[in-house]
């Protein structure tokens, strides 16, 4: 299993429930539609919360909240069965990537939103 997971940050002026709001009532349908010509096998959002637990733990890991990462508005991922299958390059791939790409620009901020590819290794 392949995975891409993609931490999630907001576009400035952007409120968390705005973003959270639109990423999951506009962008995960079109992630839907675009799905099968790009081998999508799985996708899955986490939306952060504003829990008081949240700051606690990173407090704990950091000393202060100043000193702790920032939080993600949200982390995406998503499954492929195999690289060949994220590798697809048809027309129909290149235009529903390009798609997705042209839609996360409105309410992702890409500089601070890190993403990166692995292959699964499930423990249990």
């Amino acid at each position: 299993m392949i995975k891409i997971t993609f931490c999630l940050t907001r576009k400035s002026g952007m409120t968390r429930e705005a973003f959270q709001d639109y990423w999951l009532n506009k962008h995960a349908p079109l992630v839907k539609r675009v799905r099968e010509p790009l081998h999508i096998a799985r996708y899955v959002q986490l939306h952060t919360g504003t829990y008081e637990m949240t700051d606690a733990v990173r407090m704990a890991r950091s000393g202060s909240l100043d000193a702790a990462p920032a939080i993600y508005d949200g982390v995406a991922q998503l499954w492929w069965n195999s690289l060949d299958e994220l590798m697809t390059d048809t027309p129909e791939s290149r235009d529903a990537g390009l798609a997705l790409l042209e839609d996360e620009a409105k309410f992702i901020d890409f500089a601070k939103s890190p993403l990166w590819f692995g292959e699964e290794k499930v423990i249990f």
